[in-house]
């Protein structure tokens, strides 16, 4: 199974691409879609559309996880990072990709095995179980590695959308 984890963002979104085949992960790229903060919003959303279009096209994943969002105090950043993963959600329905949401607990619990797990803990299970010498330099790129583990651990038992 190729599995597209999705750390969404309207500033950054970081993406992952996870081949996982007989209990084995396999790292096959991953990066980030950055939008220019000076873009007016609603070319930022088109620039995230365009680039994960590409993303799907160059890789062909089998299925996408993309977190759920969870509150923020700051209503108007939470108000950007959902209109994101409407654009996210919009995608994997159009290309008619099944398309599974985690929240930050579940994707704790399926990588670490504690959903309250901090940050490095995340990270240093992300990095031993895709046996990867480092992660990348942001934390959204390394956010959607763990999404994607999430999904290859949780696959039978989650709902798509």
């Amino acid at each position: 199974m190729r599995i597209l984890g999705i750390d969404p963002g309207y500033g950054i979104t970081g993406y992952s691409i996870i081949d996982y085949i007989g209990n084995k992960f396999k790292l096959i790229a991953s990066g980030a879609i950055k939008t220019d903060a000076k873009m007016p919003f609603p070319l930022r959303l088109n620039e995230i559309f365009k680039d994960l279009n590409l993303i799907i096209d160059k890789y062909s994943p089998d299925a996408i996880s993309v977190e759920e969002l969870f509150f923020n105090n700051n209503a108007k950043t939470a108000i950007k990072v959902a209109e994101a993963r409407g654009v996210i959600l919009i995608v994997g329905c159009q290309r008619e990709i099944p398309t599974y949401e985690y929240t930050p607990l579940q994707v704790k619990q399926a990588v670490v095995g504690y959903g309250r797990a901090d940050k490095i803990q995340v990270q240093k299970m992300v990095k031993t179980i895709l046996n990867v010498d480092e992660l990348p330099k942001l934390d959204d790129t390394t956010d959607s590695m763990a999404m994607a583990i999430c999904h290859a651990h949780s696959a039978r038992f989650a709902e798509k959308l």
